[in-house]
């Protein structure tokens, strides 16, 4: 399988043989969003020359793509700044603007930034202010749905850099199981360089589980994966961060997700964990993650069908999803 043969790439890339199978190793890369990760870890072994070029071309996207995330969260910052309100970078924004390895040829795609609740008003108006426009109209029931019951805003899009940001006022909707809490997340957060801020170690862990295991299908679940992999390897030098993760995790109600994270990153990418978090029992996530042909394409179909199924009760009750599920098919 491709997406075995890319996780075996990014985990020991010494380990490829130099007549691999670089057609589906690419494209299982390209699939999950990992490609730009895969050029970089890759950058220094020899490779065949047509690969070699490809990668080159991949870790100079990758670099582009970190100029533009950075200046799309000073544009934010400098849209918001005269509000005084802490806005936390999120995701692979966060990673690079903090110089994680994490961010390391990273794929980036809207600017995701977590901001308090009772702030979104005029952290929108602000935003449209400095030239960000709605995608959804204002009277349709997606931007009602998002409004009333998702844990961002409906999307924004620059009209002129063409660039989208997600303003989440806390990182799962509020009518998912697990409640976290947002005020923390805030609170205990750490300021930048740039002036903007990220979650902490712990809780950029959380989320990126989080965002992994309990907000959707796991669709391109090996890059959030790698995520989790890199942070904990790149924090676990910190004393101590195992403990804290720990009553992290309860405390947001994240717990079993981030067990499990941790435990798939162990089983898929060899990241190292104390004995007592590792485990058994993840055999259909490990499915799931793993199900790609030598096209890139997803396998395993009722596997797939399965988790969006989950995805979607995980978010909101099932009579609650029902009737959301109706209003989307009649609109």
């Amino acid at each position: 399988m491709s997406a075995a043969l890319l996780v075996r790439a990014l985990r020991d890339p010494e380990s490829l043989p130099l007549d691999c199978d670089w057609t589906s190793l690419i494209s299982a890369a390209r699939a999950e969003a990992l490609i730009g990760t895969l050029a970089h870890r890759l950058q220094d072994l020899p490779l065949p020359e047509r690969v070699a070029g490809l990668f080159a071309m991949h870790r100079a996207d990758a670099e582009r793509t970190r100029v533009q995330a950075l200046w799309d969260a000073e544009m934010a910052r400098r849209a918001l700044a005269p509000l005084g309100v802490p806005v936390v970078l999120l995701k692979g924004t966060a990673f690079l603007a903090a110089g994680l390895e994490a961010g390391q040829g990273r794929s980036i795609g809207d600017l995701d930034i977590l901001v308090p609740k009772d702030a979104l008003t005029e952290v929108e108006q602000a935003l449209i202010g400095a030239g960000w426009e709605r995608l959804k109209p204002a009277d349709g029931y997606d931007d009602f749905y998002y409004r009333e019951w998702m844990h961002e805003l409906p999307p924004l899009i620059h009209r002129e850099r063409d660039r989208m940001i997600d303003v989440h006022h806390t990182i799962l909707p509020p009518t998912a199981r697990p409640k976290p809490d947002a005020a923390a997340l805030l609170a205990d957060s750490l300021v930048l360089p740039n002036g903007l801020r990220m979650l902490s170690p712990e809780d950029v862990i959380v989320h990126a589980a989080a965002h992994l295991i309990a907000d959707g299908d796991m669709a391109g679940g090996l890059r959030n994966l790698w995520d989790i992999d890199r942070l904990l390897r790149e924090f676990a030098q910190a004393e101590g961060l195992w403990g804290r993760l720990a009553e992290r995790a309860v405390h947001h109600g994240l717990d079993k997700a981030v067990r499990r994270s941790v435990r798939l990153a162990h089983r898929l990418y060899g990241t190292p964990v104390p004995k007592d978090w590792r485990g058994t029992g993840d055999g259909l996530f490990v499915r799931r993650l793993l199900s790609r042909d030598g096209w890139g394409r997803r396998t395993r179909k009722a596997t797939g069908f399965g988790f969006y199924v989950r995805g979607h009760l995980m978010r909101m009750p099932p009579l609650m999803l029902a009737r959301h599920l109706l209003k989307k098919a009649r609109a």
